[in-house]
């Protein structure tokens, strides 16, 4: 078993699969450019006294707009109360209360309090120490600095991976491959994804021809912070949840209480306001000195830019964030390619639908990594004899497709911006991976002419109604 990837899904599903050998590709050091330990605002679970799964079920729903898997959603979500004890048990420090009860903060479009945070602004960090610390202590798991070129497969199924580490290209056989190589965000010009999030699970299983699903749904953060550096550090929800919220540069109020509504809503009207020729700032002044304490993190990233949030709004703009379409995937992280499997950013489970809810990222990534974990470890093995030299693809390069998918494949897009967008794609495909899997996102934004959730055309004449 192989498992590319070495962010909170690939973990979950190495210790899964134990006692059965996996071996684990990630480039780096492990948690190097895995998003997952980038995750500020926390994991998503319904625990408090006064919370039910049912309600957590609810939003989630409703942030999806009509197009979750209600299983999927109900399956994910009830699974959450039980998970969050796994991790305390591997050694995840939540952040408690005064009465040392677990801390829950409050996040756009949720309920109730349910995100349980850790280190202030550092869950996904936290989460990531925990679960590094034991995978290198389980004999079952094999990890391994390289980087997954091609998905080899034969009449049955997958066969094996191409693995590259510097120049050295070399196969590794395998029957049972998991993906967890997280989003696309690098495709853009703005991101809050690290700089190598290009879509590479998603090349690498669409050349060996496994179905994807839903990838015009790209979520746009509304807080990312309006600084000369790439990718753009977060501001992370929890900030608006705490108290702050949206202003201009004439210290004006323009969200009209919705400073927590579903992102796709924030990140339109904070996009429209940008349009119109004005500068957005969070104004985070009212939490004065308890901002640091809250969110030590973030405080340490706006005194690096000059900041200080205690005493002056912090300029915003949106930024490709999440992305909600990937691999088709079943409720065991099963793609349509036998003996492929995918979880975390990279795969589409249906949780999500055409919006993701805050915090059900980190629930989901652990959730699936584990199910498909347990999944790989079931499913039959094979003998496999994959090709010796398999011919390596290009290397994907998403320099000459940031501009063009800013442009027309953002927070708007319109019918003629996709349609000249894909173009320029379909010329570039047969030479960059990325450009190919560009060209896939742009094709379905196209056929969906219609505006729902995360995907907002210009062109629909319902857009303004379905924004508000």
């Amino acid at each position: 078993m192989i498992i590319i990837g070495g962010g909170v899904a690939g973990l979950m599903a190495a210790l899964a699969a134990a006692p059965h050998p996996v071996t684990l590709l990630n480039a780096g050091a492990l948690g190097t450019g895995a998003a997952s330990a980038w995750s500020q605002g926390g994991l998503a679970a319904a625990i408090g006294a006064d919370d039910d799964t049912s309600l957590h079920v609810a939003d989630t729903l409703a942030a999806g707009a009509g197009l979750c898997d209600a299983a999927a959603v109900a399956r994910i979500i009830g699974a959450g109360p039980a998970l969050i004890e796994r991790l305390l048990a591997l050694g995840v420090r939540f952040d408690r209360n005064a009465q040392g009860a677990l801390a829950l903060g409050l996040e756009a479009a949720h309920a109730r309090p349910r995100i349980l945070h850790a280190r202030g602004d550092q869950t996904g960090a936290e989460i990531m120490r925990a679960l590094i610390e034991a995978v290198r202590a389980a004999p079952s798991v094999t990890i391994l600095d390289a980087t997954a070129r091609r998905i080899l497969t034969d009449d049955a199924g997958v066969s094996g991976v191409l693995a590259a580490r510097g120049d050295e290209m070399f196969v590794l056989p395998a029957s049972r491959v998991l993906l967890a190589t997280g989003g696309i965000g690098g495709l853009f010009r703005y991101s809050t994804n690290p700089p190598g999030a290009i879509g590479q699970g998603l090349m690498l299983a669409a050349e060996a021809g496994a179905q994807l699903r839903d990838l015009e749904f790209i979520q746009f953060h509304p807080t990312a912070l309006d600084v000369a550096r790439a990718p753009l550090p977060l501001i992370s929800e929890a900030v608006r949840g705490e108290g702050a919220r949206l202003i201009d540069e004439t210290g004006a109020y323009f969200m009209n209480g919705a400073d927590l509504a579903p992102r796709d809503v924030v990140a339109r009207a904070v996009f429209a306001h940008v349009q119109a020729g004005h500068e957005v700032f969070l104004d985070a002044r009212p939490l004065e000195a308890r901002f640091a304490v809250r969110f030590p993190a973030i405080s340490a990233i706006c005194a690096e830019a000059g900041l200080n949030p205690a005493c002056q709004p912090i300029p915003v703009r949106p930024a490709a964030h999440y992305h909600m379409g990937g691999v088709a995937v079943d409720a065991h992280g099963q793609s349509s390619l036998a003996g492929l499997f995918a979880a975390g950013e990279v795969a589409c489970t249906g949780l999500h639908g055409a919006n993701r809810l805050a915090s059900n990222s980190l629930l989901e990534a652990a959730i699936c990594g584990e199910a498909a974990g347990r999944a790989m470890a079931a499913y039959e093995s094979r003998a496999v004899r994959p090709a010796s030299d398999p011919p390596s693809p290009p290397m994907p390069d998403a320099t000459p497709l940031r501009a063009l998918m800013s442009a027309h494949l953002g927070v708007l897009r319109d019918a003629q911006g996709l349609a000249a967008a894909a173009v320029r794609f379909a010329a570039l495909a047969p030479h960059n991976p990325a450009a190919g899997l560009c060209l896939r996102i742009a094709e379905q934004a196209l056929a969906r002419t219609a505006s729902v959730g995360a995907h907002a055309r210009a062109d629909d004449p319902d857009v303004t109604q379905k924004a508000a």
